[in-house]
């Protein structure tokens, strides 16, 4: 698909080369089910909410304990265990019934799930990110809830995994996928 855009300038006319972005963005999953619907900015409080009551549930399971996550890495103890197998259990059966049921977004827009290919990235980056998590005890998730609960030397974390993530998409295009 190529997409040029035309930009006006007094008398000069401006023709940009297309937009490669659109086609690059449109080979990766997670572009595949972008909303075509704009929200207000006060329809993303809702997000905001559901956040908050993310960290709170965080906290109270100890899910952000460093404790608790250096003792799943030890293997001493079950607790970690048990919440992750119990969200991919959770997982399954809510993708299970969106498909069962074809379920739509509040949007009223369809969910597609797509089959995706395993390569050798996911186990590199996979492994990666398993070290991080034990050298840190923070992953994506409970990482905002750790700084909400003022432990404020994870922000060195969510700074290092920007930065990470910002490396990744430089050095996208020589990375194995």
């Amino acid at each position: 698909m190529k997409n040029t855009q035309t930009h006006f300038s007094g008398d000069i006319v401006i023709e940009e080369l297309p937009d490669t972005d659109y086609e690059v963005r449109s080979l990766d999953t997670m572009c595949l089910n972008e909303s075509k619907v704009e929200d207000k900015w006060h329809h993303h409080l809702k997000y905001l909410a559901v956040g908050i009551l993310f960290g709170i549930a965080f906290t109270k399971a100890e899910i952000i304990s460093w404790f608790r996550i250096q003792e799943m890495f030890r293997l001493q103890s079950f607790h970690m265990y048990g919440v992750i197998g119990t969200a991919v259990v959770v997982g399954m059966i809510s993708v299970w019934l969106i498909k069962k049921f074809n379920v739509k977004t509040i949007a009223n827009e369809n969910i597609d799930l797509h089959k995706k290919k395993f390569n050798k990235g996911q186990v590199i980056g996979g492994l990666l990110f398993g070290f991080g998590w034990a050298m840190t005890g923070a992953c994506p998730g409970p990482l905002f809830a750790q700084i909400g609960a003022g432990f404020l030397v994870v922000l060195v974390v969510l700074l290092s995994a920007v930065a990470g993530t910002w490396a990744y998409g430089y050095l996208r295009e020589k990375l194995p996928h």
